[in-house]
């Protein structure tokens, strides 16, 4: 049985003496250093100039390395939160809700404004310029000048004459109706954004799970706030 040799007592200042063992792991650690070193010598060398590769666009030079860019998802911390703990189907039926009662709300303003003006223009067209000189609203829709303002429940001249003014005349009632009006229509501007914003949701959760598909694909359009990306999938012919 070999026992190992004993170091004279003169050489323990240098260490232990190195053994064949330890003297082929250093060695092949060397090869392998400098094989790894003349392949990316003959890389350089034969590299083309014009090459171009994609990652070239997401990699910048900082302090002479190479660091990726962090690519953030165009998705805010709502949208996060039901993409990760709501389902598909939930988020399209609390949207469908949501498109309901906007419908409802819109039924019940008739589309007006707090103040009774619609933003739509009213166009009159006319054969010669002295008309169009001598053109007064009042005259032409046939009634009152005060009541010109207003889209909607006015009343023509013969009618004023027949009939007394239907709705609410005090100036005061008048307010508070355009106050509940404006109240109106900021619950449904509300709603509006929510339901949009519902709609994007379900679609991101949508392209996600057909990201799952093992279909090649590329991505068209990157996801936004306001939309999900856009992925082309390969045509796949079914049998």
């Amino acid at each position: 049985m070999a026992h190992p040799v004993t170091l004279p007592g003169f050489r323990k200042h240098l260490g232990l003496l190195e053994k064949k063992k330890d003297y082929k792991l250093r060695a092949d650690d060397y090869r392998k250093k400098q094989e790894y070193l003349r392949t990316l010598r003959k890389k350089a060398l034969e590299k083309n100039p014009d090459e171009f590769y994609y990652k070239m666009t997401r990699v910048k030079l900082q302090d002479g390395v190479h660091v990726i860019k962090e690519t953030k998802e165009e998705v805010t911390p709502e949208q996060l939160k039901l993409m990760r703990t709501q389902d598909v189907k939930y988020i399209e039926m609390k949207r469908v809700a949501e498109a309901k009662k906007i419908e409802r709300l819109k039924s019940e303003l008739h589309l007006l404004d707090f103040q009774g003006k619609q933003q739509n223009k009213h166009v009159f067209f006319f054969d010669t310029k002295k008309e169009v000189e001598q053109f007064d609203v009042a005259t032409h829709l046939r009634t009152a000048p005060e009541l010109i303002d207003r889209v909607f429940n006015r009343p023509t001249i013969e009618t004023l004459q027949k009939e007394k003014v239907k709705g609410v005349t005090y100036q005061t009632r008048l307010k508070r109706i355009a106050k509940e009006r404006q109240k109106q229509y900021d619950c449904l501007t509300q709603r509006i954004e929510r339901e949009k914003k519902l709609f994007v949701i379900a679609q991101k959760i949508q392209t996600r799970k057909d990201l799952l598909d093992k279909t090649r694909k590329v991505k068209v359009k990157k996801e936004t706030v306001n939309s999900p990306a856009i992925y082309k999938f390969q045509s796949r012919r079914k049998r």
